[in-house]
């Protein structure tokens, strides 16, 4: 028992050294970096960015092009990953744990977060593997490995063990788990079953390749998103007296200490900057280096193209859907209630919606935002399977991913959570490191879409198909 005691202090410990300081200043450091050299591209263009994403979603698919999901499968399939239980009852533990400011910081990590996720979703794209069998792999992994030779092998290594552990841990097991303790909670089913359905669901996907997953991810996200987000727009718009409050609480105590209120205990300027930061980065993984696994394989006829997707992603979770839950909450008055997490999420809804509405908006949206990321993360777990052990460790170690819902259902997971975010932490040290030092590769690509497109004021047609 001691033993135990003192290997979860020390993994606590490490885990508090991963998304301390140190990261803060790796994460926003590599933002603003990559943001400055390219002159704040994601202020100065964010209308040309929104209108060559957003406003070409029902743009037909181009099968002329290389790869296997089309850009919006393949940011549907990404959001998929990153939409999930951390736009629910991360942003509701950050506010809870470092007051209301933490929303501000959150939004200033997405801010340059729009701007790495734009990078390493590019570099993805430029350094992907196309096979002759017309599948696609790419991702930190490859853009490490390929773009920095020798140096960059072991961080590539380094990154896809702790993808592989994250898929399993966060994705696998996790999001079932929390998927399935909230359908018993409210409707008594019970756990195991939930998971096994689970399985079988995401199972019936996967079986069909990432082609399968990005169209399933291409219905389901975008239903599922906008669902949430009208249950939060109605809360807010009832409130609407109390928004000029809810932020003048953000932006006061975003510098400010916030003191003890009700059951909140008061938050520290600190504890408002790194849970802020933390739950900023985990929400959208900007840095992280996730989702240009998934993007690696949209069909693009040029990277900095697919790369303003990213930059689109990262605004649509945590810009739009984050901010959404925490005026949720702020505008309800029940942020100092002393709840914590999803339990703040849901006391937020009942106060703002009539009868079981909350409830059931908040079950629903948990569940299908778990299932949602246990799918789309299995395109990353296969690509870290991919990378490390090739084909014949796809086929082996493909329906691993099926068992630890299964296997832990009904069970304990706060343990497991310690392991998912030591993953993720991992995960981003060598991914941000990467992007420093492939900036040059960047800025190449960057200034030929530049002029590519007449953003520079020098229009150039763009030859169909040309990379």
């Amino acid at each position: 028992m001691e033993f135990f005691d003192a290997f979860f202090s020390g993994l606590n410990w490490l885990i508090g050294q991963l998304w301390g300081l140190p990261m803060m200043i790796l994460l926003i450091g590599t933002g603003l970096y990559l943001t400055i050299i390219t002159k704040f591209f994601q202020f100065r263009k964010l209308g040309y960015i929104l209108k060559n994403t957003f406003g070409k979603i029902f743009e037909k698919e181009n099968k002329t092009l290389a790869g296997v999901m089309t850009p919006f499968q393949a940011v549907s399939t990404a959001l998929a990953g990153t939409v999930g239980t951390a736009n629910i009852a991360g942003v509701a533990a950050a506010i809870a744990i470092g007051g209301p400011g933490a929303l501000f910081w959150m939004w200033m990590v997405a801010l340059v977060g729009m701007m790495t996720k734009m990078v390493e979703i590019s570099l993805a794209v430029h350094f992907r593997e196309v096979r002759e069998d017309g599948s696609v792999y790419g991702g930190p992994m490859f853009y490490l490995s390929k773009g920095l030779g020798r140096v960059g092998k072991p961080l590539a290594i380094l990154h896809a063990v702790a993808v592989l552990i994250g898929g399993l841990v966060t994705a696998a097991l996790l999001q079932p788990h929390t998927a399935a303790a909230a359908l018993e909670g409210s409707l008594g089913i019970n756990p195991t079953l939930s998971a096994v359905v689970f399985a079988v669901l995401t199972g019936l996907v996967i079986i069909g390749g990432f082609k399968a997953i990005g169209k399933f991810c291409e219905r389901l996200v975008p239903f599922m998103a906008v669902l949430y987000a009208l249950g939060a727009i109605i809360i807010i718009v009832i409130n609407f007296a109390s928004i000029p409050h809810a932020f003048g609480l953000i932006f006061r105590y975003a510098f400010a200490p916030a003191p003890a209120i009700g059951g909140f205990a008061g938050a520290s300027f600190a504890m408002a900057l790194q849970k802020g930061m933390a739950r900023g980065m985990f929400s959208n993984e900007a840095g992280m280096g996730s989702a240009p696994m998934v993007h690696a394989t949209a069909k693009t006829d040029h990277p900095i193209r697919q790369g303003l997707w990213g930059t689109f992603e990262v605004f649509v979770d945590t810009i739009i859907l984050c901010s959404l839950t925490g005026l949720a909450i702020l505008t309800t008055g029940v942020w100092d209630s002393g709840l914590s997490g999803i339990n703040l999420t849901i006391r937020a809804f009942e106060v703002g919606l009539p009868g079981n509405v909350a409830s059931f908006l908040v079950m629903t949206g948990i569940v299908l935002f778990a299932f949602s990321t246990q799918v789309g993360w299995y395109v990353n777990y296969q690509t870290a399977v991919h990378y490390l052990f090739g084909d014949k460790g796809v086929k082996y170690l493909k329906w691993i991913y099926l068992l630890p819902g299964v296997i832990f259902a009904g069970q304990g997971a706060n343990a497991v959570w310690l392991f998912g975010d030591l993953a993720c932490g991992i995960m981003g040290i060598p991914n941000l490191i990467g992007l420093i030092l492939l900036s040059k590769v960047f800025m190449d690509l960057y200034r030929d879409f530049i002029k590519k497109e007449g953003l520079d004021g020098k229009h150039l047609e763009i030859v169909k198909g040309e990379n």
